[in-house]
């Protein structure tokens, strides 16, 4: 990895993961405070929740490509400030409507295509997987550090000083952005990491595609939803002091996290990652049933531990193990666009989850709230019982210069190779995408077959 490509992976991982702290942070505290906010009621402070969802999956995607034409940098640069404005807002809101447009300005910079597509002008095509991963572990990391320091400000500061905290990191992304990331030399479309507008219609229809973007929203309406009735209940139910939500948060992250680990190893060694995530899906739900139970019955603090630890053992292993899936059954021509609606599904899930929840919170009290998640889970393991995406692996190459007056040869030739499932090209014809079967040939076989250049 050359030390440009280093930079640029570190500081757009670190704009993505301050920005991300800056929405995270309030998750385990607003609804502490939801009583004491002027003019709040359970549906409204669902939405001041869960808003910032909707805006955020309403522009992503024109984010994206408006920065083809805009530039990268500068669109960035704007959606941190609108990040910025909204966190001030919000932090200098007097009722529950100021926080709510507050919390619909920080969705509304949606950067995160811009930002996956920066990367892939900055990262070559080998080291793509590898910035990836590095950008994937660090919401990861954020959002455990979140829910262990949410509470700790909330101490020091209040809600409003969290806001404001969230406007300073906003700040130093986009300080990050301009003195850290190094500009591009050209930007182009990227359809294996970025959407393509004219493509979602027809990639948003394929069954597939349309089974995985409907259980992320459904992931993110639950743990949306939890998190309205979660922290209000430590307190009223558990006897846990606000101040001391930190150390109930963290150990049942990391246990959670420690418990996902073994089923996602085991599940991708053995190609059964889709009755893995199934049996999640079955887990969240007995564990949905007893949340339910426990707030019914006023369960301990150790109860609410052991039940959220299986939480986030299966949401954290449905979080990791749903994204490989849409990799899997994505075009790969339009891999970037199903991401795009993929991330789309996760922050409308949010969005629902908040609105919805707050609406049935209002109505019929935490315990409602928690059962109404039962039937839409079963709707989503239903729909999870559809064939499981073939199991291959994704590799991007330049097209060699032998190639570059003739790359459909290339591409019928690699093609016809039997140990390639599917091949395209980029817009530009510059790159080549394959997915490789599982027994299919390695990278320095295809090379040696790209490298022979056109027959006469």
């Amino acid at each position: 990895m050359t030390a440009r490509e280093l930079r640029a992976i570190t500081g757009l991982a670190a704009i993505y993961g301050v920005r991300m702290a800056g929405l995270f942070l309030i998750l385990p505290v607003f609804m502490l405070h939801a009583d004491q906010i002027p003019g709040a009621t359970p549906l409204l402070a669902g939405l001041a929740l869960g808003i910032y969802g909707l805006t955020q999956a309403l522009l992503q995607i024109p984010f994206g490509l408006v920065s083809d034409r805009l530039g990268r940098k500068p669109l960035i640069a704007a959606g941190l400030g609108l990040f910025v404005l909204g966190s001030l807002v919000a932090g200098l809101a007097e009722d529950i409507h100021g926080i709510i447009l507050g919390r619909a300005l920080q969705g509304a910079g949606a950067v995160a295509a811009v930002v996956l597509a920066l990367t892939a002008d900055l990262v070559s095509e080998e080291r793509r997987t590898r910035a990836l991963a590095v950008i994937g572990l660090t919401i990861g990391l954020t959002f455990t550090a979140s829910m262990a320091l949410g509470p700790v400000l909330d101490r020091v500061v209040g809600l409003s000083g969290i806001f404001l905290v969230a406007a300073a990191l906003g700040v130093l992304a986009v300080l990050i952005l301009w003195w850290w990331v190094p500009s591009p030399g050209r930007r182009r479309p990227h359809p294996d990491m970025a959407p393509q507008w004219t493509a979602l219609p027809r990639v948003l229809a394929a069954p597939a595609l349309t089974r995985l973007n409907a259980g992320i929203f459904i992931l993110h309406l639950v743990l949306a939803a939890n998190f309205l009735v979660l922290p209000p209940f430590l307190v009223a139910g558990a006897g846990l002091d606000p101040a001391e939500h930190w150390a109930f948060y963290v150990p049942v992250l990391l246990a959670g996290f420690a418990l996902m680990l073994p089923a996602v190893i085991l599940g991708e060694r053995h190609r059964r990652m889709h009755r893995v995530l199934s049996a999640a899906i079955v887990l969240l739900l007995i564990t949905q049933a007893g949340l339910a139970l426990a707030f019914h019955q006023g369960g301990g603090v150790w109860v609410l531990a052991f039940l959220m630890v299986a939480f986030f053992a299966a949401f954290n292993l449905l979080e990791a193990g749903l994204p490989a899936m849409v990799s899997r059954a994505a075009p790969l021509a339009h891999k970037g666009t199903a991401m795009g609606g993929f991330a789309t599904a996760q922050f409308l899930g949010i969005f629902a989850g908040g609105a919805l929840g707050g609406a049935l919170l209002g109505f019929g009290g935490p315990v409602a709230v928690l059962i109404a998640t039962l039937p839409v889970l079963l709707v989503w393991w239903w729909l999870a019982r559809g064939p499981a995406p073939e199991y291959g692996a994704t590799r991007v190459f330049a097209v060699p210069e032998v190639w570059r007056g003739s790359p459909l040869r290339l591409l019928e030739e690699l093609r016809g190779h039997p140990g390639v499932a599917e091949a395209a090209l980029s817009p530009d014809a510059g790159e080549l995408y394959l997915r490789v079967r599982p027994d299919g040939p390695g990278d320095e076989v295809l090379r040696s077959v790209m490298e022979r250049g056109p027959a006469d």
